[in-house]
């Protein structure tokens, strides 16, 4: 036990040194990511029509206001749940041989990949804190009143499951690659679906009856599901079901995770030097 956790936090600083050798390069690629946020609110702020004479005053039971708040959100949902590089590195390491590394020493990959994870999100955190801080000040009045203490904390969890679903989500993409080496195109296709039906490009209340078909995946857990928590959608009730749902895809993901690992190797041809 005291020997996991030992090579856990080798993992874990080794990764967080590795980020902080190109991080002129990293704060500035975290705060261009940032101009995305404005230029949003300034395009719901046209669609609402705001400051014209003859504003709308609601869209699908969205305001304008409920629209600012919901994006920025589902902004936060996304900063956690979003993993770029993983699939593809993955791929990479199938094709350059350089996953052989995982086969032949006593470090569990899936392991290692969650670990580096969390040293890219805290670097990323301590970055984009200040951003995003600003940003949501600037806008606070369009937030509702702070809710309670189990609402808040459904929240984190939420926010933590989102995290290791998409981190889940993207791994497994990327053990496709012992099948067909390069998932570019897997991937282009996942990005293109989670953009959509995570509720980052409009909320899932606006998706009707499909909407009601899409609560049954995973990917509203990336960027709804916590934003509508604290937009208070959700009944005490309906919060712990929605919670235990989210926490069930997490258990059948890491599964799914560790059988495409144990048969992806099994067919590795040791590509690489």
């Amino acid at each position: 036990m005291v020997t996991a956790f030992r090579v856990h936090w080798v993992i874990l600083k080794t990764c967080i040194e590795e980020r902080f050798v190109y991080r002129g390069d990293f704060a500035f690629a975290t705060l261009v990511r940032f101009l995305p946020i404005v230029t949003q609110i300034f395009l719901w702020g046209s669609i609402f029509a705001v400051g014209t004479s003859n504003p709308r005053g609601a869209m699908n039971g969205y305001t304008y206001p409920d629209m600012v708040a919901y994006y920025l959100l589902a902004m936060v949902g996304r900063a956690f749940s979003s993993m770029p590089g993983l699939a593809s590195g993955i791929a990479r390491d199938v094709r350059d041989g350089t996953i052989k590394k995982f086969l032949t020493q006593p470090v569990d990959m899936l392991g290692y990949l969650f670990w580096h994870r969390i040293a890219h999100k805290l670097v990323y955190y301590c970055v984009a804190t200040g951003p995003f801080a600003l940003v949501f000040y600037l806008c606070r009045d369009y937030f509702p009143v702070l809710p309670e203490p189990l609402v808040l904390c459904g929240f984190v969890l939420s926010l933590i499951f989102g995290f290791l679903i998409g981190f889940l989500l993207e791994s497994l993409i990327g053990f496709v690659s012992f099948w067909f080496l390069e998932v570019s195109s897997l991937l282009f296709i996942y990005m293109m679906i989670n953009y959509f039906l995570s509720g980052h490009m409009i909320p899932l209340d606006w998706l009707g009856t499909f909407g009601e078909y899409v609560q049954y995946l995973p990917f509203k857990f990336l960027a709804y599901f916590p934003a509508a928590i604290m937009l208070q959608k959700y009944s005490h009730a309906e919060l712990v079901q929605e919670l235990c749902i989210e926490f069930a895809w997490v258990l059948f993901l890491l599964g799914a995770n560790r059988v495409a690992f144990a048969r992806g190797v099994r067919r590795y041809g040791a590509f690489g030097g």
